[in-house]
């Protein structure tokens, strides 16, 4: 019975932890905002990683392709020096739970195709300064901020 029942709660696990690239899109909207010395500022700005680049003004909401590499942000403003950032790329909880319950082979198909991997929601870039947001910080401060 309790050989049953371990069975029954194993394979639930395995159902709700499947594959990212069947629970998630290879596509993340970020929000993408500029400022210099804290005042808002529109900016024309240009995001890359290895799967592609995207044009946008500042602020928008922005669709970019995931990936296990980071996404770099470059904007220019006349007058104002260039804001840097660099978002750092991380591994969804989902590519956890390929590894644990799908042998690897799902984590490999989500690494190949980007779904397993989220960055930070907020891109927020500073005028005249390089950058670095990471996702694991942004989750932090969530954490604390929402006990």
């Amino acid at each position: 019975m309790k050989y049953c029942r371990f069975l029954i709660l194993t394979g639930a696990i395995a159902l709700t932890t499947g594959c990212s690239s069947i629970t998630q899109s290879d596509m993340q909207t970020v929000s993408l905002t500029t400022s210099y010395q804290g005042t808002p500022v529109e900016a024309a700005c240009k995001l890359s990683n290895d799967r592609g680049t995207w044009d946008a003004t500042s602020p928008n909401n922005v669709a970019v392709r995931k990936s296990g590499e980071d996404l770099n942000i470059t904007c220019k403003k006349e007058g104002m020096p260039d804001g840097l950032l660099k978002a750092i790329s991380r591994a969804a909880g989902s590519m956890f739970g390929n590894i644990i319950f799908g042998g690897g082979i799902g984590a490999i198909i989500d690494h190949s195709k980007g779904t397993g991997y989220d960055y930070p929601n907020q891109l927020p870039v500073k005028m005249g300064e390089a950058t670095v947001v990471d996702k694991r910080n942004e989750n932090a401060t969530k954490t604390a901020a929402n006990p």
